[in-house]
């Protein structure tokens, strides 16, 4: 008991103590460090073939950039292989092409190949865009050798939305000493201003098998929205009409094989998109169809609380960042989960759609207007949802606004009406504060939150806020630390949002350094911290504490890792929990307080490499008794076929009953060309002790042109002896093309 009232004294005053340091270090702001680049765009007639080759007379008018650095492993130092970018523009489109030397054009790492894919294992080039200037958002392009696109949306200046899609082209090519990429990016594909000449705009490239980044304009090791130079000589843009028509037509055939039902559905959709002006966009969807959304992955739950599934469906992603609030879920903490992390978020768009249980439900249609007006945010958006058995049809909407203050912060509110998984009436109301300083004189960057909610849901009268504090400095280089608090009361009922966990106070703190070494050797970085969450019931107690200390984390210059890591932690439970269930077999976790001890180790390959793995063990301590947990992936990649392999496994040794969870992946991928790809996924735990294949062959014959053919297929060992049944397939066949005015 004494320990951990330590660790209470300990963390109050640290954090205090970062409190004050963080305060004079604000007091102390300027922009020392921070690079004022900027480079002119040349307007030009005569649009250049995007073909990768870069013969077109107009790129010589371009003045080249080339000045670029390294932020990994040196900062600001020189790069081990030249870079060489030029930006022209049409009225319609802007253009970039860059030239990429490698000494070893063979060993340029091309694991990626279908779009859409994040590319952290391959060589890349990256372009960072903010049409509005505002240092604030932006949005991300990438691609590599193969010519895959793969696109994001900043939420934050640290975080974005990898989901989020648009409309663009890229061709590559090989030459004697490097690589080539031409890109052409339409303005009709950009939320902008026509009006701002001065666009926010960066580079970076990565050479993964010496794990080195650089970037044109960068601080601290980062480059991103905030830090970035100046793109000049943006006038006279043109976005057409600004209408993007987007029909769909899914033809599906379902059939239940325990009950013997079987169906046909014919499901035309229809997508509209218009900018009211430049920079405000209005949406109308009608008869929605997620027929070839991909899966969720599988996850084996141990714990009292629900998961969290992000968003999948790209109606929902489009504009994601203007309904981001508070900074709830953009935490970065080794002692919390997922789960906690995004507990109290006002809206979630996950839950429209699905009625109780998760059931699907018809969105039968829905309007979005999102942009920027000035300094205003604007987010809102109204979903007719259809009547699923004794769940009426209902009308769903969030508003969220905030303005931009101060030099990359901001202030606003959210409101959410409806309830998608009952008939209940619903309201929540917030509002919220975010600093942010990128730019303080020491290299360091603050950022800071504060938001309030509270939800009105007949039948439950007080108790009903949620607030929330934070601070955190998120270095990538020497110290790094935050904390931060949230409340979320017993009452308080988000129906459009995720709560997991109410009647909490839900405490946080990280303390971390990271240092890189000298150039020369094999070991790039190294870095040691300490994570700490404490969950307390609001009336009084500990509900759970979990202590993270990461004792060292060795990343090498060829992107191997290994990380040792050691846990404790702390759960008090007041009702009991089924942590297991499987035939007649059940496993309760009784009410009491429990101390467990865990320790682990992780070592993972770089993923460039033609074969590559991670191992990760966790061992130690579960409730009365204990917990082994392994998890191993594989994955082999040639040049069109990618197989990975991944197992879960845990041992879970207690005296009230002994269990095993096992959690089995496997993934492949064949790319027919650069826009055929034939992609399978299969998953099988034992707990549910069901098999479930996704398959689809997905053609691209442009951007934003598609089609799929996609075949779910379940199956289930319903009598636990290891004979399995089908249970239900699904057979999709869907086409969506854009029509752009």
């Amino acid at each position: 008991m004494k320990a951990r009232c330590l660790f209470c004294v300990f963390t109050r005053y640290l954090s205090a103590a970062l409190l004050l340091c963080m305060s004079a270090l604000t007091l102390a702001q300027n922009n020392a460090g921070v690079s004022n680049k900027s480079v002119e765009a040349v307007r030009i007639e005569t649009a250049p073939v995007i073909d990768g080759l870069l013969d077109d007379d107009v790129w010589a008018l371009a003045t080249p950039i080339t000045d670029f650095h390294q932020t990994r492993p040196g900062d600001q130092t020189p790069t081990s292989e030249k870079t060489e970018v030029r930006i022209v523009y049409t009225k319609d489109a802007i253009y970039i092409a860059a030239r990429m030397d490698d000494s070893n054009p063979e060993l340029i790492a091309t694991p990626t190949l279908r779009h859409g894919q994040g590319l952290g294992p391959d060589d890349r080039l990256v372009i960072i865009l903010d049409p509005f200037n505002t240092r604030r958002t932006g949005y991300r392009f990438e691609t590599n050798l193969n010519g895959v696109r793969h696109d994001a949306l900043y939420t934050t200046v640290n975080d974005f939305n990898a989901d989020w899609s648009t409309i663009w082209d890229v061709k590559t090519s090989v030459y004697e000493n490097g690589w080539i990429a031409e890109i052409e990016i339409p303005f009709k594909s950009l939320p902008m201003d026509p009006n701002t000449e001065q666009w926010g705009f960066n580079f970076g490239r990565g050479i993964r098998r010496r794990n080195e980044e650089m970037a044109w304009v960068s601080f601290n090791r980062v480059f991103n929205p905030s830090i970035a130079g100046t793109l000049t000589g943006m006038r006279d843009m043109s976005q057409g009409v600004g209408l993007d028509i987007v029909p769909s037509l899914a033809v599906v055939q379902r059939k239940n094989h325990v009950s013997g039902d079987s169906g046909n559905q014919v499901n035309p959709s229809l997508d509209a998109f218009y900018r009211l002006t430049p920079s405000l966009n209005a949406a109308l969807t009608i008869n929605t169809d997620f027929s070839a959304v991909n899966v969720d992955n599988r996850q084996v739950n141990l714990d009292r609380f629900n998961l969290f599934f992000p968003e999948q469906r790209s109606f929902f992603l489009n504009d994601a960042d203007l309904f981001q609030f508070g900074n709830i879920g953009n935490v970065s903490n080794q002692a919390t989960n997922d789960s906690s992390v995004q507990n109290a978020r006002p809206y979630f768009s996950r839950k429209i759609g699905l009625g109780p249980g998760g059931v699907p439900v018809d969105i039968e249609y829905g309007g979005r207007v999102s942009g920027r007006v000035g300094r205003w945010n604007i987010g809102t958006l109204a979903i007719q949802q259809g009547a699923y058995g004794a769940l009426d049809a209902s009308t769903l909407m969030v508003s969220r606004v905030s303005a931009n203050v101060l030099a990359e912060s901001n202030v606003g509110f959210v409101i959410t009406d409806g309830d998608p998984t009952s008939n209940r009436d619903n309201t929540v109301f917030g509002t919220d504060f975010r600093y942010l300083n990128t730019r303080l004189p020491s290299g360091t960057a603050l950022e800071g939150d504060a938001w309030y909610m509270q939800s009105q849901t007949p039948g439950m009268v007080g108790d009903d806020a949620a607030w929330g504090l934070g601070l955190r400095s998120p270095n990538n280089q020497g110290w790094r630390g935050g904390f931060g608090v949230k409340e979320i009361q017993k009452n308080f009922n988000p129906a459009m949002g995720f709560v997991n966990n109410a009647g909490v106070r839900d405490f946080i703190f990280d303390v971390g350094y990271i240092h890189f070494m000298p150039r020369g050797g094999r070991i790039q970085q190294l870095q040691t911290s300490f994570d700490a969450q404490r969950m307390n019931f609001i009336e009084g107690g500990l509900q759970s504490e979990a202590l993270r200390l990461t004792w060292l984390e060795v990343t090498t210059n060829s992107r191997d890792f290994l990380r040792i890591r050691s846990a404790a932690n702390q759960e008090v439970i007041r009702q009991p929990f089924t942590v297991y269930r499987s035939g007649g077999k059940r496993v309760v976790i009784e009410p009491g307080r429990y101390d467990f001890h865990r320790g682990g180790l992780r070592i993972q390959t770089a993923d460039q490499r033609a074969v590559s793995f991670s191992l990760n063990a966790f061992l130690g301590g579960f409730y009365t008794g204990s917990r082994d947990n392994y998890n191993a992936q594989v994955r082999f990649q040639a040049r069109r076929f990618i197989v990975e392999a991944g197992y879960e496994y845990n041992g879970i040794y207690l005296p009230q009953g002994d269990f095993t969870t096992r959690l089995i992946t496997l993934n492949t991928q064949y790319a027919f060309t650069s826009n055929f790809y034939w992609v399978t996924n299969v998953q099988y735990d034992n707990v549910s002790e069901t098999v479930g294949m996704n398959t689809r062959l997905q053609w691209i014959p442009k951007a934003g042109q598609e089609g799929f053919i996609v075949f779910n297929y379940n199956m289930e060992d319903v009598d636990k002896d290891n004979t399995f049944r089908a249970m239900n397939a699904d057979l999709s066949i869907k086409f969506t093309y854009t029509l752009r005015y």
